[in-house]
């Protein structure tokens, strides 16, 4: 936990229990804990909305260069087969955006609005302990006069000090409480504020699932008219390969 030093005495008597410190302390730490949490969560949507894009971009791309293929020009099936797989993957491309921009607005913004709180929290966190060290500043210093002998001057300065020493007390006090208070209650808000967002990210994934599920159902039966198996495609690859490397031009020196 992150304090603001002051090089100070320390009064003699204990105006903060430790038991009020230690509550203090747990609570601030579980929202430093959580501010941490929410700005890795939120930096990691990002980074993964951004990863999604790019793969279906580039999806795009391979699918527009097969089609491009100089062998499209010659072998009709070939042609087919490569039209059918660039409208899939511009369909996969157009449906990836429409859920990265759900995400977008039921996830990513949510995040980033519940980050820009913490800054006001730290700062009353601050305030609480500045007034705290002019409290204990001004109780060292009415400690001090208690001490001296009760002459009228010292009297005096008590007094003034007493009543110098009263605001400052009540304003940490004041501040002190608020925080105990209102941190707990901030902490467990969280569920409720969250809830909404991570049930839209699952919807927002289901809906675009069940898309590439029908786009590669109607993409695979358009292709994939012969029926071979992943072992039997790959035999015959190994079989045109062999061919191939029968070839004089590629055969070894």
């Amino acid at each position: 936990m992150s304090w603001i030093p002051f090089k100070l005495g320390q009064p003699k008597k204990q105006i903060v229990s430790k038991t009020v410190e230690r509550d203090f302390e747990r609570e601030y730490e579980k929202l430093q804990k959580l501010e941490e949490q929410t700005k890795k969560l939120h930096k990691d949507m990002k980074k993964s909305t951004e990863a999604d894009l790019a793969m279906s971009k580039a999806a795009v791309k391979i699918s527009g260069d097969l089609l491009g293929n100089p062998l499209c020009e010659q072998d009709q099936a070939f042609l087919e087969s490569m039209t059918a797989l660039d409208t899939a993957m511009k369909r996969m491309d157009a449906f990836n955006q429409e859920k990265v921009n759900q995400i977008q607005k039921t996830v990513i913004d949510p995040l980033k609005k519940y980050s820009s709180v913490f800054p006001s929290l730290n700062m009353s966190v601050k305030r609480r302990e500045q007034a705290l060290q002019d409290y204990k500043r001004l109780q060292s210093k009415v400690e001090k006069y208690e001490e001296k002998e009760k002459t009228g001057p010292i009297m005096v300065k008590l007094h003034q000090s007493r009543e110098e020493l009263k605001p400052v007390r009540e304003e940490f006090e004041a501040k002190n409480k608020q925080l105990l208070d209102e941190m707990p209650k901030f902490y467990n808000s969280r569920i409720d504020y969250f809830q909404p967002s991570f049930e839209a990210l699952i919807r927002a994934q289901v809906a675009y699932f069940t898309e590439m599920h029908t786009i590669f159902t109607e993409l695979t039966d358009q292709i994939d008219q012969g029926g071979l198996t992943d072992e039997q495609r790959k035999q015959e690859n190994e079989s045109k390969l062999n061919e191939l490397r029968s070839l004089s031009i590629v055969a070894d020196d």
